[in-house]
């Protein structure tokens, strides 16, 4: 190849890759404006734009107190007591946990001495679901030929009925947290696996929830 044709081709090559250049250039330059409109949105707020408060999510500034300094640490004050969780005496259930083998030497551990046992105690709720008590009212006729019934325990006046803990947890629900009919119905299927409608939520809840709240 001539020197006139290696200089044409370096040309040619050197054309191509500013055309290249520029091109790179060009979409840089739009992907830094659509970077810049992105942050310009995601910094909007119901304090710095038009979008309403509620529009903010977790983005929300948070409250400003209206409570004066009171001129007080941060956290338990001195003389508080405090509510630690500390380990029981008696706990309900206790699962021994063994080493299998030596750590060191690999030698099996069934017969070797015990030099120490660290107790760890774990505290969680069992599972709650409802638990269905059925009555069985037994008749029986007297060689006099009277049918006699058993009677039913008190407060078991139906063939299908709520007990009175389902009630009380109701009543605390609707009373206590202020929950909603919905909102109380939904926490019983999901605490407890009972399934409740908005009228008997409503049906459980009334009498009981004037005692609660003391009128």
């Amino acid at each position: 190849m001539s020197d006139s044709a290696l200089i044409a081709e370096l040309r040619a090559q050197l054309a191509e890759r500013d055309a290249v250049i520029g091109q790179l250039q060009g979409q840089l330059a739009v992907a830094l404006a659509e970077i810049a409109e992105l942050k310009r949105r995601l910094g909007q707020n119901s304090s710095n734009s038009s979008v309403p408060p509620s529009a903010d999510g977790l983005a929300k500034p948070a409250p400003k107190s209206l409570r004066g300094k009171s001129g007080k640490r941060a956290g338990g004050q001195t003389g508080h007591e405090g509510r630690t969780l500390s380990q029981v005496d008696s706990p309900d259930e206790t699962v021994t946990h063994e080493p299998v083998a030596c750590a060191g030497c690999g030698a099996g551990l069934a017969t070797a001495e015990v030099v120490s046992v660290a107790c760890r105690q774990v505290f969680d709720i069992p599972p709650i679901t409802a638990r269905v008590v059925e009555h069985r009212l037994v008749a029986r006729r007297c060689g006099c030929g009277t049918v006699t019934a058993a009677a039913a325990p008190d407060g078991v006046a139906a063939p299908v009925q709520y007990g009175p803990r389902v009630r009380a947890i109701v009543a605390y629900l609707m009373a206590g947290q202020f929950l909603a009919q919905a909102r109380c119905a939904q926490a019983m299927a999901d605490l407890f696996g009972v399934t409740l409608s908005e009228g008997t939520v409503a049906s459980l809840s009334s009498p009981l929830c004037k005692v609660w709240s003391g009128y």
